[in-house]
């Protein structure tokens, strides 16, 4: 039966991906997780390769190719370990805001180190007092002369310590009623005068990926920099949150399917009673009941995938897969760790990493919560 959006290209390039990351990701990944940081140089080991945003035009430096190259990097990198996710968000999140609504000349000024990994890149939304609520954030920028200055706090920014080039969410008009209508998107640039990190946060998972504040203090930012219109920035940012939606489904999936073939690995290996933990019933009912939530979740994402590259409106069914592959993930982990025994809670085992890494997947990209309000509006609730 023919994949709703893989070719033998796309499997080709798996491949070749694995390859690299078998000598350049994997047996390093527990020091960046001890480090609490992915290197610099795995970034540009990753450009140089061509993975890091391949579906960017070849005008600027990318390789134009169709977004199930993007999916085949996510898949790979969140079996290597969740941590990776800010590779995603820089190549799917944050790239794609560049590619959809800058000039030409930012396009030319920003992308081509994108893509090469010299640049990366950070999306700032939620601030100290507002998450979800994006109408009502706090950070202003307000026009002087040829600048925007720029006031303001940020916090959990993905690529927070990393970042070269972050798009920020600020009012550029605080009065606008309704009050979405003086968001507006602002690029502030590694160096400016008035940007600096806050704290490195100290997370419960996701221990190797960069998680850090912003704090922006009389920050003049060129108003060059603006991307798009001034008071379009609400539009922009629910224009482009189904794709950041899917990849986190995209990535609670694959963790659950890694979950899976870990625990099988190991009850099949592990002997209690005088017989290995798979031959009780137990664990296999528990495993089978695991195995078919992930098979059904697999269909499910695929044929959205495909509909989401092939460009139709998908909010819903993503708000679906977000909320429901994330839950499952959830689940997914605890019953691993159960069948795991007393070793699933030592940190050797990759399992106790797994759940600690993924509860925090139906909280960012709109927590699960919000997934239903949006569900359920579009249902004509």
């Amino acid at each position: 039966m023919k994949h709703p959006y893989l070719t033998d290209d796309h499997q080709m390039f798996r491949q070749a991906l694995r390859k690299f990351l078998d000598k350049e990701a994997y047996p390093h990944f527990d020091q960046w997780e001890k480090d609490r940081m992915i290197t610099r140089e795995f970034w540009t080991k990753m450009g140089e390769q061509g993975f890091l945003c391949p579906d960017v035009e070849e005008a600027y430096g990318g390789s134009g190719v169709d977004w199930g190259f993007s999916v085949v990097i996510n898949e790979e990198l969140e079996k290597v370990g969740t941590s990776m996710i800010g590779i995603g968000l820089h190549n799917d999140v944050v790239v794609p805001y560049l590619t959809a609504f800058a000039t030409k000349e930012q396009k030319e000024r920003w992308l081509p180190k994108c893509v090469t990994g010299e640049t990366i890149t950070a999306l700032a939304m939620t601030e100290p007092g507002t998450g979800s609520d994006l109408a009502n954030i706090r950070t202003t920028a307000i026009k002087d002369g040829d600048h925007y200055v720029l006031n303001g706090q940020k916090t959990f920014i993905t690529n927070g310590i990393h970042s070269d080039l972050v798009v920020v969410a600020c009012k550029t008009d605080p009065k606008a009623e309704p009050k979405h209508k003086g968001v507006s998107l602002i690029v502030v640039e590694r160096g400016i005068e008035g940007f600096s990190r806050g704290r490195k946060l100290d997370k419960v998972g996701l221990h190797s990926q960069d998680t850090a504040e912003l704090i922006f203090e009389d920050c003049r930012v060129p108003k060059e920099n603006l991307l798009g219109e001034e008071g379009k920035g609400f539009l922009y940012m629910m224009d482009k949150l189904q794709q950041e939606r899917l990849l986190v489904a995209i990535g609670a999936q694959v963790a659950a399917e890694d979950m899976l073939q870990t625990t099988i690995d190991y009850v099949k290996s592990r002997k209690a009673f005088g017989q290995p933990v798979s031959k009780f019933q137990n664990t296999q009912f528990k495993l089978v009941e695991m195995a078919t939530e992930i098979e059904m979740g697999r269909t499910f994402l695929d044929q959205l995938i495909a509909r989401h590259m092939a460009g139709e409106d998908v909010v819903t069914e993503v708000s679906m897969a977000k909320w429901k592959l994330t839950e499952m993930a959830k689940d997914t982990a605890s019953s691993c760790m159960q069948l795991h025994g007393g070793y699933g809670y030592m940190e050797e085992y990759k399992i106790a990493r797994r759940y600690r890494d993924i509860p925090v997947s139906a909280i960012y990209a709109g927590t699960n919560e919000i997934m239903k309000t949006i569900i359920a509006k579009n249902m004509g609730l």
